[in-house]
Formats: C-alpha cells, structure tokens, sequence
C-alpha cells in the first residue's frame, strides 16, 4: 500500500507542526524495504506547497507500527521538535488509541502492567507478568466504549511507549486486535493492516503555548464504520 503527496491526509498545519492520518501499510521512517516513507512524502508536500528550493526540515517525534492507522506527528523547525521531544519524554503528550478485538477483555476497564521483551531477529514483544532481564515495564490503561455482533471497540493510553506495547499487551489478556497475526488474532484483515488507530492527540502546542486536541478519522472499512457513532 502506497501513499503520495497528492492524497496525504493532513489534519493539522502550521508553522511548526504538521498531523497527518496515517494508512495502514504505511512506514513512518525508510527501513530496510526501501519503501518511499511517510515523513518523505510528507516532505515533497511541504516543498511543493510552499516552493522551498532546498531540503524541507521535518522531524519524526513518534511512531506508529506499519500496519496501524491514525495520527502521526511531525516537527517543522528544529525548536518545535527538541521541545516535543521533550514533552513526549515527560508525557505531557497525551495520545489515545481504539482497537477493535474479537474477545471481550473480563473486565470492562482496566490498567494493565507487564514487562516486554523485544526479540530484535522475529521483530516480536514476548510479554511477562513478572520483571526478566531485559524486559522493560510497560503500563497502559483500556476501557471498553462499544460492541458490535462479533467484536469489541477498546480506548486504550498509554503511559510508557514499548515496541509493540498495546499489540502484546492485549494479546497476553486474551484479547489480540482484529488482523493482528503476529499476536494470535487467526486471519488478516484484507488490507493486510490491523485493527488498531491512533485516535486523538491532546498537548500544549511547544512554541504558541495553545492547547492543541486532534482527531484523526476512523478507517473507511465496513467495521470501523459500525463504531464511527462512538
């Protein structure tokens, strides 16, 4: 799945941040398949909206897994990046995830504490109810917001940012995310994503000081429309 700059999907802009909405199949940053990333196409928009002759500075301050959707956040000066940076280090960056599962966690909310593992050679999150050397602890809260006939809508935030935190973590209670093979759900989703989105953003913007609250649309697929009442 590709993206251009013809049909990113900006959702906030100014001089010193840009959000876009995230496919599922789209990298953030270039890894070893050479696929055109995110932050470059998000580049060529910039140079292109604005005529820049030279390179365009954006800096990646977070991010998502390829096959998750949803907000991804970008600085376009170096100030407002150090300053994000450091906001996202003394999470003072609030961001909110949905997931859709087919098991219903027992209890209807939650936070839940584990200990991850990351296996660099399978790029899998091997998770652990009790600390193990090289594990890091890792805290999220969920809450149940909605049902549909076969699956479930789940809020989920996040207090520290593991590889793969919500994906493993939801897994471990018995509850995978919708096409997320890699964590036990049986079968992928036809876009080859997972049903899981960055949902909304809440910060104070690092240069003007204004409270900034984005939301990101859902999806276009059949199951996220179901939800989309939420």
């Amino acid at each position: 799945m590709k993206t251009n700059s013809q049909n990113l999907q900006v959702l906030y802009e100014d001089n010193h941040l840009l959000v876009v909405n995230k496919r599922a199949g789209d990298i953030v940053q270039g890894d070893k398949t050479g696929d055109k990333p995110l932050s470059e196409i998000a580049q060529t928009y910039l140079k292109k909206k604005y005529q820049k002759p030279g390179n365009v500075f954006l800096g990646v301050v977070h991010r998502i897994d390829r096959p998750t959707s949803g907000l991804v956040l970008f600085a376009r000066t170096s100030k407002a990046l150090s300053r994000l940076n450091k906001m996202l280090h003394d999470k003072k960056i609030e961001k909110t995830y949905w997931a859709i599962v087919k098991n219903k966690p027992v209890l209807s909310k939650a936070t839940l504490i584990h200990y991850l593992k990351k296996n660099p050679k399978n790029n899998k999150t091997t998770v652990f109810d009790q600390p193990v050397p090289g594990a890091k602890k890792a805290i999220m809260h969920y809450r149940h917001l909605a049902s549909s006939d076969n699956y479930h809508l789940l809020e989920i935030k996040l207090e520290t940012g593991r590889p793969h935190q919500i994906r493993a973590q939801l897994s471990k209670i018995g509850s995978p995310i919708k096409g997320d093979l890699k964590y036990g759900f049986s079968r992928s989703n036809p876009d080859g994503g997972i049903s899981l989105h960055a949902r909304s953003v809440n910060f104070i913007h690092p240069v003007k000081k204004e409270p900034i609250e984005i939301t990101a649309p859902l999806p276009g697929n059949d199951l996220w429309h179901v939800f989309k009442q939420v």
